[in-house]
C-alpha cells in the first residue's frame, strides 16, 4: 500500500496531515510508523518522491522509450490492483459495527454463565466445611480433654514433687547434706514458682509458705556453720562443725537462695578477715604511719595467699571473695590513712608523701592486673583485658580498676608536694642568677640559648609527668600556677638581670670633681663654672657595649626566644593533662608578653648601640662647612666612620643571631626607622648657602654624593662583612629606599634656586610632596633665607599647597596629619628628634646645646603659621548643582589638617 493510499484514509488525524499544492504532508511520528508497517523499498514510496526524477529514471535516453507502452500498462495494471484493495477495504468496514455488538452480547453471556457457576461453586464449598466441622466436632473435644488430662498429671506430678521434696529436704537439712540437698532444693523453688498462680488454694498456700521456711532455715543454719567453722574457739554446744567439703557444698545451696542472704554471708567473713588487720595497723601503732605503709600491702599479699590456698576451693569462683576482700581492704585502709594523716599532718613532708602514694600507686596496679574489677562495676571490656591480656610486669596499666581505692586519701595532701616544687624551684632560680653572673662562653657552649632555660624546663616536665601521675585536678592547676611564677622570675632575674646595661662609669667622679672645683675656685668663678660645664659635657659621651656585652644581648634575646616557644607548648601539654575543668584557667598568655617585652628590648639595646657608635660621624657631618667645599671627590670621612661601624657591630649580632634571622631582620628594620630620622634632623643643620646667598653647588654635590654612599651602605646592612651575599629582605630595602631617597630629595630642594619664588615652590611640592610647613622652613633655614623673605615663601608656599590640593596634585597622607603637631613653628627639634629619644642612645650636651640654640634662633611666631580660610568661604564661586559648598568644607578641613 502506498503512502497515497493511506492519506485518504478516514481514520487519520486531521492535525497530523497538512495539505499544500494538492500534496498531503504527514508528521514525523506519522510516517515514521508508515515506514515502519511498509517496510517497502519501491521509490514511489519515499517520502522526497519526485515525479520528474522518477520518469528520467525510467526512460534515461530515446532508445529506452520503446517500452513506454509496457510501462503504461504495468502502472495500470497496479492501480487497478490498489482499487480492488481500498474496495475492498471499504465494503469490510460496512459491517464492523454488527459484528461488534453481536461480539458484545456473545460476551455478556458468557459472563452470566460464569458468575452461575461460580455461585454454585461457593455454595458447595459451605456444605463441605458444615459436613467437615460436623465430623472433626468430636476430635477437638479429645483434643481439649488431652490437654486438661495432660495440665492435670503434670500438676500432679509437681504437687507430688512439692510434697515429697518438702519432707526429703526438713530430713537432709536435719543431717546438713548440704551436697544433697543442692538439686531437690533447685526442684522445689522451681516447682514452687510453678504454683504460684494457684496461691487461692489454702494447700498450695500452706506448701509454698513451708518451702519459704525451708529457705529460711537453710540460711540461718548455713550462716551459723560458717561462724562456727571459722571461730576462733568453736563452742562447745555444736557438735556439727563442718569441714570444707561440706562448706562449699553449703555455699552451692546459698547460691540458690536470696541474694540478700549470700551478701551478708560475705559480709560477715570479709569482716572476720580483715579483723587482724585492724588490730595490727590500728592508728595508735607505730606501723600504721606513712612510712611503713608497704607493710599493710605485703600484709594483704600474704594474706589472700594464705587464704586462697586453704578456703579458695570452699566458695564458688563467681563469688569473688578474693576481690571482694581486696576491695574491703582498700576501703579501709583509705579511711585509715585520712584519719592518721588529718591528726598527724606536721610531721608529713614530701619525701614521706610521695613514698606513701608511690607505694600505693603500685599496689594499685598490682591490683588492677590481678582482679578484673566485677565487684568495683568494671565493664566487661576492662574485665576482658584482665583476664585475656596481662601486661607485662613493668608495664604501666592504662586503665587501672583500682586507681585512686586508696591513694583518694592523699589528695587533700598534695600541697604539700607543691610547696616542695615551689621551694626547689626557688633554690633552682638562686643557682640560675648565679650562672647569669658568670661570663658566658659562647664559643665553648656552641649555642647562644642559656643553658639554664633548658634545665628549667626539663625540670618542668618531669614534675608534670609526676603531678600527672598524682593527680590531675586541682593539684595539677596549682603546680600551672607555680610555673607561671618561675617564668616571671626566672625573665626578670635571670634574663632581665644579665642584660648589659649603659651605665656611665664617670658620672660619680665627674660630679665629685665639679663639685671641688667649685669650692675650691671660689675666687674664679667663671673658671670654676667653664670647668664644670666642660666636665658635664664629658659625661654625655657616647658609650657603647662591648663585643662581649652585644653576645650576652643576643644570647638573652634567643633565650627569650627559646622561651616564648616553649612556654606555647608547656601551657598546650598541661591543658591537655588537666581535667576539662581547669582547662580554660590555664593561660600563659602574660608570660609570653614577659619573653616578647625581653625580646623586644634586646633589639632596641642592639640599635641603640650601633646608633651610638654613628653619633660621633653625625655630629662630624653637622660641623662640616659646606658652604666652602671647593671639589667634589669619594664619600666624606663621617661616612667612612659609619660604614666602619657597620663592619664591626652588625656582623658579630648577625652570627650570634644566625638560628633567629626574623629577630635580625627587625633589628635592621627599627635602626633604620631611629638612625634615618636622626640623619635627615642632621641633614637640615648643614650650611649649604653662601655669604652672597647663592648655593654652592659642589657642597650640594658632594653631601649628595655621602647620601648616597650611606643609602647603599643602609641596603647592604645585613650582609655587611659576610663571605655569603644574601639578599636583604624586600620589606627592608623598601623602607630604606623611601626614607634615604626623601633625604637625597631634600638636598635637590637645597640646591634649586629660590628665585623665582614660585618656581622654586612648585620644585618644592614635586619634589617633597608631603612635607610639612615645618620641614619647609628647615629648608630655608639650610639655604639661609631672611626671616622676611621666609614669611612670604612660606605664605606663597600655603597658597601654592591649597591650590594643588583644590586640583588633586596633592594628597595628604595619615603620617602628614600625625606629624603635624599643635606648634608646627618649632624648627629643628621636630619629629626627628623625639625618635632620637625613643632610642635611649645618650647624647653629648654640646650637641642638645646646639640643637636647642638652634631651634631657638630658627623658630617663627605661630602667628605666622595661622592660615586664613575665609576669603574660601566668602568668595567662592557656586556650581549650578551647588555642590561648591561641600567642596569648601572639604577644602577647609584638609588645608586645617595641614597647616593648622
Amino acid at each position: 500500500m502506498s503512502k497515497a493510499v493511506v492519506a485518504v484514509e478516514p481514520n487519520v488525524a486531521p492535525t497530523e496531515q497538512m495539505v499544500a499544492n494538492n500534496k498531503i504532508h504527514f508528521s514525523k511520528e506519522v510516517k515514521q510508523v508508515i515506514d515502519k508497517v511498509l517496510n517497502t523499498e519501491d521509490p514511489m514510496d519515499a517520502p522526497d518522491f519526485n515525479t520528474v526524477d522518477y520518469i528520467n529514471q525510467l526512460f534515461p535516453n530515446e532508445q529506452s522509450l520503446a517500452g513506454i507502452d509496457d510501462t503504461i500498462q504495468k502502472m495500470q495494471c497496479e492501480v487497478s490492483l490498489i482499487d480492488d484493495n481500498i474496495r475492498s477495504v471499504v465494503r469490510g468496514q460496512t459491517n464492523t459495527g454488527q459484528d461488534g455488538q453481536l461480539a458484545l452480547c456473545e460476551a455478556q453471556k458468557v459472563i452470566g454463565s460464569l458468575f452461575s457457576h461460580i455461585i454454585d461453586v461457593k455454595t458447595r464449598a459451605e456444605r463441605t466445611e458444615e459436613m467437615v466441622k460436623e465430623i472433626t466436632r468430636d476430635i477437638k473435644q479429645l483434643d481439649c480433654a488431652k490437654r486438661n488430662l495432660t495440665a492435670a498429671i503434670t500438676t500432679l506430678n509437681h504437687l507430688h514433687m512439692l510434697v515429697g521434696g518438702i519432707d526429703s529436704l526438713n530430713k537432709l537439712i536435719e543431717r546438713r547434706s548440704y551436697g544433697e540437698i543442692l538439686n531437690p532444693l533447685q526442684a522445689i523453688t522451681e516447682v514452687n514458682q510453678h504454683f504460684q498462680q494457684f496461691s487461692d488454694i489454702d494447700e498450695i498456700k500452706n506448701l509454698s509458705q513451708s518451702v519459704d521456711k525451708i529457705q529460711v532455715t537453710l540460711a540461718q543454719q548455713i550462716t551459723e556453720d560458717f561462724k562456727e567453722a571459722f571461730a576462733a574457739k568453736p563452742s562447745g554446744q555444736n557438735q556439727h562443725r563442718l569441714g570444707l567439703n561440706q562448706l562449699g557444698d553449703a555455699c552451692k545451696v546459698m547460691s540458690v537462695l536470696d541474694p540478700k542472704v549470700k551478701k551478708e554471708l560475705l559480709k560477715w567473713f570479709i569482716a572476720q578477715q580483715l579483723e587482724e588487720y585492724m588490730h595490727l595497723f590500728h592508728e595508735n601503732q607505730d606501723i600504721a604511719w606513712l612510712d611503713k605503709i608497704d607493710k599493710r600491702y605485703a600484709w594483704l599479699k600474704r594474706h589472700l595467699l594464705d587464704f586462697e590456698d586453704k578456703y579458695g576451693a570452699v566458695f564458688p569462683l563467681d563469688w569473688e571473695v578474693s576481690e571482694c576482700i581486696t576491695v574491703e581492704f582498700c576501703r579501709q585502709t583509705r579511711d585509715q590513712l585520712s584519719q592518721i594523716m588529718a591528726k598527724r599532718t606536721n610531721e608529713i613532708d614530701v619525701r614521706l608523701l610521695l613514698f606513701a602514694i608511690n607505694k600505693t600507686q603500685a599496689f594499685e596496679q598490682l591490683l588492677s592486673k590481678r582482679f578484673t574489677g566485677v565487684t568495683l562495676g568494671a565493664t566487661p571490656a576492662e574485665q576482658a583485658r584482665v583476664l585475656t591480656e596481662p601486661s607485662p610486669t613493668d608495664a604501666p596499666i592504662a586503665i587501672s580498676v583500682f586507681h585512686d581505692q586508696i591513694g583518694q586519701c592523699f589528695k587533700s595532701h598534695l600541697d604539700i608536694y607543691i610547696r616542695s616544687i615551689d621551694r626547689n624551684l626557688s633554690e633552682l632560680m638562686d643557682k640560675f642568677v648565679e650562672m647569669s653572673r658568670e661570663p658566658y662562653k659562647f664559643a665553648e657552649a656552641k649555642t647562644t640559648v642559656y643553658p639554664s632555660s633548658g634545665d628549667l624546663f626539663v625540670f618542668y616536665k618531669k614534675c608534670m609527668v609526676q603531678c600527672n601521675q598524682l593527680s590531675n585536678e586541682q593539684p595539677m592547676y596549682d603546680l600551672a600556677l607555680v610555673f607561671k611564677k618561675y617564668l616571671r622570675e626566672y625573665a626578670s632575674k635571670v634574663l632581665e638581670g644579665s642584660t648589659p646595661k649603659l651605665v656611665p662609669a664617670t658620672t660619680g667622679s665627674s660630679l665629685g670633681k665639679s663639685v671641688s672645683l667649685l669650692t675650691r675656685d671660689m675666687q674664679n668663678l667663671s673658671t670654676a663654672a667653664g670647668q664644670v660645664f666642660h666636665n658635664f659635657l664629658k659625661e654625655g659621651d657616647t658609650q657603647r657595649f662591648s663585643r662581649d656585652d652585644l653576645v650576652r644581648i643576643c644570647c638573652v634575646l634567643t633565650t627569650g626566644e627559646y622561651c616564648l616557644e616553649t612556654v606555647q607548648q608547656l601551657e598546650d601539654k598541661l591543658k591537655e593533662k588537666v581535667t576539662a575543668v581547669y582547662v580554660t584557667k590555664i593561660d600563659m598568655s602574660e608570660e609570653k608578653d614577659v619573653f616578647h617585652r625581653i625580646i623586644s628590648n634586646c633589639i632596641q639595646l642592639l640599635v641603640q648601640d650601633l646608633e651610638a657608635g654613628c653619633e660621633a660621624s653625625l655630629q662630624a657631618m653637622a660641623k662640616v662647612q659646606w658652604q666652602h667645599i671647593n671639589n667634589v671627590g669619594d664619600q666624606s670621612s663621617f661616612i667612612s666612620s659609619m660604614c666602619g661601624n657597620f663592619k664591626q657591630t652588625v656582623p658579630t649580632i648577625r652570627d650570634t643571631l644566625a638560628n633567629s634571622r626574623k629577630y635580625f631582620t627587625q633589628f635592621c628594620h627599627r635602626f633604620v626607622a631611629a638612625f634615618v630620622p636622626k640623619f635627615i634632623n642632621v641633614l637640615y643643620r648643614c650650611k649649604l648657602t653662601l655669604s652672597d646667598g647663592s648655593n654652592n653647588v659642589l657642597g650640594c654635590e658632594q653631601l649628595l654624593l655621602d647620601t648616597h654612599s650611606l643609602k647603599t651602605a643602609l641596603l647592604e646592612l645585613p650582609s655587611v662583612g659576610s663571605s655569603v651575599n644574601r639578599k636583604a629582605p624586600t620589606s627592608y630595602t623598601k623602607v630604606v629606599v623611601k626614607d634615604m631617597t626623601r633625604a637625597e630629595m631634600i638636598i635637590k630642594v637645597v640646591m634649586t634656586p629660590v628665585q623665582p619664588p614660585a618656581h622654586f615652590t612648585q620644585q618644592v611640592l614635586k619634589l617633597l610632596p608631603d612635607i610639612t610647613i615645618a620641614e619647609y622652613q628647615k629648608i630655608l633655614d639650610m639655604k639661609a633665607v631672611k626671616r622676611v623673605d621666609q614669611l612670604q615663601l612660606i605664605d606663597l608656599f600655603k597658597h601654592t599647597a591649597s591650590a594643588a590640593a583644590v586640583s588633586g596634585l596633592i594628597e595628604p597622607t595619615a603620617g602628614d596629619e600625625e606629624s603635624q603637631g599643635p606648634e608646627p613653628a618649632i624648627g629643628i627639634s621636630g619629629s626627628n628628634d623625639d625618635a632620637d629619644s625613643a632610642t635611649g642612645a645618650p647624647e653629648s650636651t654640646t650637641t642638645s646645646t646646639t640643637t636647642t640654640t638652634a631651634t631657638t634662633s630658627s623658630s617663627t611666631p605661630k602667628r605666622a603659621f595661622i592660615f586664613s580660610v575665609g576669603s574660601f568661604t566668602g568668595s567662592a564661586d557656586k556650581n549650578a548643582d551647588g555642590s561648591s559648598q561641600t567642596g569648601i568644607r572639604k577644602l577647609e578641613n584638609l588645608l586645617k589638617k595641614r597647616f593648622p
